[in-house]
């Protein structure tokens, strides 16, 4: 794992905000020193113009005087350019660091704020991992697939009704047979699913090509018709003889998670200042940009495209600073870190504009 990911956020912060200041102050005293510099090149100006003006009383015997007087007037004159030239350089050289500190405090806390919400995502669908596996060992489902009559499915689909009133995150439960045909869910009320099939998706043929109750599968983020066309993320697991791990498949039980109650929760909530929140565009996207949460309202309906997107998304956390449509924008990445034995692979942006 990239160090990146594994230093004190707060330390980074503190370090920038204090070398930002350190040229502050830097730029403050140069700026004091050459003021101190043409007030004493002001003062021998004006010494010369007096000495020339005696000088010239003085007559003959003052001549040589007269010359001195000339070349200080002249060194002043020199020492106010170069007093002047270094001004305007250190002025620009600090505005210029001053920008790219600013840019470095600024990528920093969009990208640990980036690794906060993919973090999340991943640490809440670990859990969801485990809920399938676990409750694909459940007697009630065991005994309907090994003996489909009207009330073992029944049984099956009152047991999976109590789990989602304990399991709110769920939208439905779904119950295959070895064919893929739906026999029971646990919302038979609200979605009328038993009696399709789910035989071609690919949470159902993940589960069915498995080889132990440890394995589970998995189909991403997409709207599904067994739950009204709903935004869900379906994991899976082989159901088998005896609730064992190395039985028999009998069927295969899908969880329908509720993905925008997550992840739309996550995106829109980003701790943000009101006066960026507006500009700040908050996003979750597999490893093809596809966009699958979206402060802006348009996941599963965008995909990403950005300027060196797959050097961003090898990095495990970083910023770069992109023209996004005539715009310069912070462009602020995390890659999902992964909790347990889980990772979800996804990646989390902030694209904040500077300008």
């Amino acid at each position: 794992m990239s160090s990146a990911t594994t230093t004190s956020p707060a330390t980074d912060r503190g370090s920038a905000a204090e070398i930002a200041q350190f040229v502050a102050d830097l730029s403050n005293t140069m700026t004091s020193a050459i003021g101190e510099i043409n007030d004493i090149n002001a003062d021998t100006k004006l010494l010369a113009l007096n000495a020339r003006i005696e000088a010239a009383r003085a007559g003959q015997s003052g001549a040589a005087f007269s010359v001195v007087a000339q070349e200080m007037q002249g060194l002043g004159a020199k020492t106010s350019q170069v007093a002047n030239g270094l001004a305007n350089k250190t002025r620009g050289s600090i505005d210029q660091l001053m920008e790219l500190i600013g840019s470095s405090i600024r990528g920093t806390r969009l990208s640990d704020l980036a690794l906060v919400n993919i973090d999340l995502v991943d640490r809440n669908l670990y859990e969801r991992t485990c809920d399938v596996r676990w409750w694909a060992t459940d007697s009630s489902l065991v005994d309907a697939l090994s003996n489909p009559t009207t009330p073992t499915l029944a049984h099956a689909s009152q047991r999976m009704g109590v789990i989602l009133g304990a399991y709110t995150v769920y939208f439905d439960l779904v119950l295959c047979d070895d064919r893929g045909q739906i026999v029971a869910n646990g919302r038979p009320d609200l979605y009328r699913s038993v009696g399709s099939s789910a035989a071609h998706s690919d949470w159902y043929r993940q589960a069915r090509d498995s080889h132990s109750g440890d394995d589970y599968g998995f189909e991403s983020a997409h709207r599904s018709s067994l739950v009204g066309d709903q935004s869900v993320l379906v994991y899976s697991c082989g159901v088998r003889a005896g609730g064992q791990s190395d039985g028999k498949l009998l069927g295969v039980l899908g969880v329908l998670f509720n993905w925008e109650g997550l992840a739309q929760t996550i995106v829109e909530n980003v701790p943000l200042a009101e006066s960026e929140r507006q500009a700040t565009r908050c996003v979750l996207c597999d490893d093809d940009g596809r966009v699958l949460a979206d402060s802006w309202g348009k996941q599963l309906d965008d995909r990403l495209q950005l300027p060196g997107q797959q050097e961003l998304f090898a990095e495990a956390k970083t910023f770069k600073m992109l023209d996004l449509a005539g715009r310069r924008t912070c462009v602020s990445h995390a890659q999902a870190p992964g909790f347990e034995t889980y990772s979800t692979g996804w990646h989390s942006l902030l694209l904040q504009p500077v300008d």
